[in-house]
């Protein structure tokens, strides 16, 4: 009876999480020899690999320490300073204008920019070509 008791005890879930092979500086794109698997459950940390290749480091993430998913995001097509288009649509209406970028960001972030030409921050969206998406629908 109390062999029974022993398979119906709750046992602790073993997972393998993801960690570097090397110290990652940040800003750099993550290949599959930068990290490896190891057997044990980390909080936080990452269980697959596969969604990590590609991404970019937002840290410094350390050899042997865990990758979050917070630590990475996409890579980033537009740096701090860099002079980037600034569309406005709505409607028929369609506005495309020039911005300077407050941030780095990759497709699909949401990054502030200032309007070169109002001198006004705004809010926008990175579209996948490099573009800053602003108003109702970004």
């Amino acid at each position: 009876m109390w062999r029974f008791a022993l398979i119906l005890l709750p046992l602790p879930a073993l997972a393998d999480s993801v960690v570097a092979t090397r110290t990652i500086r940040a800003h750099v794109a993550l290949s599959a020899d930068d990290m490896t698997m190891v057997a044990m459950d980390i909080p936080g940390a990452l269980s697959d690999s596969a969604t990590a290749v590609g991404q970019e480091t937002r840290v410094i993430v350390y050899a042997g320490k865990p990758i979050h998913a917070e630590d990475l995001g996409p890579t980033a097509i537009i740096e701090r300073n860099q002079i980037i288009p600034l569309s406005y649509s709505v409607g028929a209406l369609s506005i495309l204008t020039e911005g300077r970028a407050l941030a780095r960001g990759g497709a699909g972030e949401m990054i502030e920019v200032m309007n070169l030409s109002s001198r006004t921050k705004v809010l926008g969206q990175i579209g996948p070509d490099g573009v800053v998406h602003v108003g109702p629908s970004s």
